[in-house]
């Protein structure tokens, strides 16, 4: 349900939402990683998830990913090649699904990166996935996700094992909008990287939504990366959501007992 308070958040187009996952359920053996979790995501935001290790927020993105499946609960993405529940998907129909409408970029760049082969290589791989086989095309478009991310061309053909932390999250980002994703997933994309890196990195991602209107979700425990960036946030405990809301509204008068610690421990 789209509420009046949406309409007061920069960049919410107050339609239908892009994706939407509903009572979304998940254990590991006897672990509740997630619990009856719903979330929507409208076109042009940026959608912020913030929570202590082990609330469920990086399991959450990993469904929205289409990576795992819930043992119950439904996700959708409103675009016009995609019907019905995408956790329905074959493995292979959801690899498509990701390679062309989804893009991602992990907290460890060896998850979302071939450490050894060359930066525009990675980003081409993406393409290749999707069905692109001219060189010249992959070449091309492999410089300009990477331009687009701010990424020093000189050193493209660098493969990501002589790089900076902060340089392989540039490459992570040009392989994830290379294709111009629907939407773009962000798994605490500033961890481990030094201060002014991390400035670095968030005013690239800032860019990209302003130029772009790339609906994004980030996932984080720092709730300086999600004032900056979110224009609403969840925030979630024991795989729960346990408050939702507007940035400013939440971390100014947070409601939850949890939330006001966050908020606290912060301050």
């Amino acid at each position: 349900m789209i509420t009046a308070q949406m309409f007061d958040a920069p960049r919410l187009v107050t339609q239908q939402p892009l994706m939407e996952l509903s009572g979304v359920s998940k254990r590991y053996g006897s672990v509740e990683a997630l619990r009856d979790v719903s979330a929507r995501v409208y076109p042009g935001e940026v959608l912020g998830i913030v929570g202590e290790s082990g609330s469920g927020k990086s399991t959450l993105l990993r469904m929205m990913n289409l990576e795992e499946t819930p043992d119950i609960g439904d996700c959708s993405l409103n675009l016009p090649e995609t019907k019905g529940n995408l956790f329905a998907l074959s493995r292979y129909a959801a690899r498509m699904l990701r390679a062309k409408k989804i893009g991602i970029v992990y907290q460890n760049p060896h998850l979302g990166l071939l450490m050894h082969n060359s930066s525009s290589g990675n980003v081409a791989e993406r393409l290749l996935i999707a069905g692109e086989r001219r060189f010249y095309v992959l070449r091309e478009k492999a410089r300009d996700a990477l331009n687009a991310s701010e990424f020093p061309l000189s050193r493209m053909d660098a493969p990501p094992i002589e790089l900076s932390g902060g340089m392989q999250q540039r490459v992570q980002i040009a392989k994830a909008i290379a294709l111009e994703p629907a939407v773009l997933l962000l798994d605490e994309p500033t961890t481990g990287l030094d201060v002014s890196v991390q400035a670095l990195v968030l005013d690239t991602l800032k860019r990209l939504q302003r130029d772009r209107g790339i609906t994004m979700v980030i996932v984080s425990h720092d709730l300086g990366v999600i004032r900056t960036m979110a224009d609403r946030v969840m925030v979630m405990r024991r795989g729960k959501v346990v408050e939702e809301g507007l940035v400013d509204q939440v971390f100014q008068d947070p409601q939850h007992a949890y939330t006001q610690q966050l908020v606290h421990a912060k301050l």
